[in-house]
């Protein structure tokens, strides 16, 4: 199944995509009643574009193959349009691992039927005191309403971070942003906006009851939704404008609260919107917030590490008192990009896979169980696993039998392969987190065989195959029964500083202590990522680690 919805090889000349999608009970956002002015119909048409008028003045934030629904009129009727919104349904992870309770000390409190913000009066009861915690992610948003007399969550929802029309990683939404302050801005809090209208509702009560929101998010999302410049956060070294300001002492430290609405959000008019303080670089208040949830700020004492996957990678150990962290930019082929039959984890996507001896899919497992259009990043992992286990593909990504061989079949009756191009890719963004994980735990005097607890984090690490993973050198060889997946740790961690001061004060002092180290200026770092490319287990020990440059 497409992931985009034709409208049939006969368009209506002078109607619009709008008009179309309506036809097609396709649900495209707007809150500008199609007038061009809220820019939330984006559409990415992938056939046909030649077929439609030429882009108007409202959309020339646009570039490449999107357009406003309402914008773009069909001028060529014979020519088949293939087009979708930018509201896809991606599998999204909004579970959290079990934790102990947490303890319930919220900025919101009430005295009878005066509602205070950090002990001020800011309205009166109206019979539900909420917060909404946030995990603004690059690729996907989870946001859970929370009732915060109680500490708990009332209402959730997921979706997919309509700012893909700026750029799938961070460096081109902040390429982006610098030629078009602003529109990603929007984008993110219309969508936001458009969570809490449909959750608010459902319990009774309106959105003057929303009195806090809480936001986890690397640098470059954080800040954009902030209104912030991310310009910085772009180039060497890589700091955004809050964390220069707090290593030059002209902050207290890098968390960020603003009133909702100068943010353009949805909720009581005195409500403020909190963002988790950042680390340092683009390791970030998402990467924090998974600290918290994974209990590592106060539990130090035995070697334990975090990875947080995806276009970046975040990794940290703590160990000794002391949390070393840094990020590695992985790039998309994880995610899709740069993979022939790569795609993000949507629906139709080959999540889990077995190959047979001839090195073709014996047996396969898609999301939504559609017909496979594709390998998202899980099945990515089983693949490259398969491939050496079978012998089919050397460890530096060579096919054996023919030398000469540059592509493979996987499903032949769906046209789906697999190129030595694509494994060369694969190897890269593999090498990115190799570096990330064994330079983080040499600068913390750890092997990997060391640690006693491997936190996993984030969509993409709760659904790999452990196993596959240690064995192609994604993951750190640590011990299977030492790996735990914690779901989505940074909505957890959002939702814990949203209910407790306590947790919230905790947090913004641990990170002022943090020890973050910059990979790309490792003396050894380019010998380091050229032995990573290899798909064959990481080193286990530190001395074998370091014998590696």
């Amino acid at each position: 199944m497409k992931l985009a919805r034709p409208h049939g090889p006969a368009g209506t000349p002078g109607l619009t995509l709008f008009d179309h999608a309506d036809e097609l009970a396709m649900e495209v956002p707007t809150s500008c009643r199609r007038t061009g002015r809220c820019h939330e119909c984006i559409v990415e048409v992938r056939r046909g574009m030649a077929a439609l008028s030429p882009p108007t003045a409202a959309e020339s934030f646009l570039r490449g193959s999107y357009r406003l629904a309402c914008q773009a009129w069909i001028a060529d009727p014979t020519v088949d349009i293939d087009f979708t919104p930018l509201r896809r349904k991606p599998k999204i992870l909004t579970h959290t691992a079990d934790s102990e309770p947490m303890p319930i000390d919220p900025a919101v409190t009430r005295e009878g039927e005066v509602v205070l913000y950090a002990g001020a009066p800011i309205d009166r009861y109206r019979g539900r005191l909420l917060g909404l915690a946030v995990d603004l992610g690059t690729t996907t948003v989870v946001a859970e309403l929370v009732d915060l007399e109680s500490g708990a969550v009332v209402e959730s929802a997921s979706f997919e971070n309509p700012q893909r029309f700026g750029g799938s990683d961070v460096m081109h939404r902040i390429s982006y942003d610098g030629a078009h302050r602003g529109e990603l801005q929007r984008s993110a809090a219309a969508a936001l906006n458009r969570a809490i209208r449909a959750m608010v509702p459902r319990l009774g009560t309106s959105h003057r009851t929303l009195y806090e929101i809480v936001v986890a998010g690397n640098p470059t999302m954080r800040d954009i939704l902030f209104r912030l410049e991310v310009q910085d956060i772009g180039q060497r070294p890589y700091k955004s404008l809050i964390e220069r300001a707090w290593r030059c002492g002209e902050r207290e430290g890098t968390a960020l609260n603003e009133p909702a609405r100068a943010l353009g959000l949805v909720a009581h008019p005195a409500a403020r919107v909190y963002g988790l303080p950042l680390i340092a670089s683009h390791v970030g208040a998402d990467t924090a917030a998974c600290l918290l949830a994974a209990g590592m700020l106060d539990a130090t004492d035995r070697p334990t590490m975090l990875l947080d996957i995806g276009t970046n990678t975040e990794v940290a150990v703590a160990w000794r008192g002391r949390i070393t962290v840094a990020s590695c930019p992985a790039g998309p082929a994880f995610e899709g990009g740069l993979v022939t039959y790569g795609m993000p984890g949507y629906e139709g996507a080959i999540e889990s896979l077995t190959l047979g001896p001839d090195g073709r899919i014996r047996s396969y497992r898609t999301i939504g169980d559609l017909p496979p259009q594709g390998l998202c990043g899980s099945g990515l992992i089983d693949l490259l696993a398969e491939l050496r286990r079978h012998g089919v593909m050397t460890e530096m990504g060579v096919f054996l039998g023919d030398r000469r061989l540059r592509e493979i079949a996987l499903l032949p009756e769906h046209g789906i392969t697999f190129s030595r191009t694509d494994a060369s890719n694969l190897a890269q963004a593999k090498a990115a987190n190799v570096c990330g994980q064994l330079i983080v735990l040499r600068a913390a005097g750890l092997a990997p065989a060391a640690i006693e607890r491997l936190y996993l984090a984030g969509g993409f690490a709760n659904f790999i195959d452990v196993r596959n993973a240690i064995a192609i050198g994604f993951l750190a060889p640590v011990a299977e029964e030492r790996v735990v997946k914690i779901g989505n740790a940074a909505v957890h961690g959002a939702r814990a500083v949203l209910v407790s001061l306590t947790r919230r004060r905790a947090l913004e002092e641990s990170v002022r202590t943090m020890q973050h180290v910059e990979l790309e200026t490792t003396p050894d770092f380019f010998d380091v990522f050229v032995e990573g490319c290899q798909f064959k287990p990481m080193p286990t020990t530190l001395r074998s680690a370091a014998a590696i440059a």
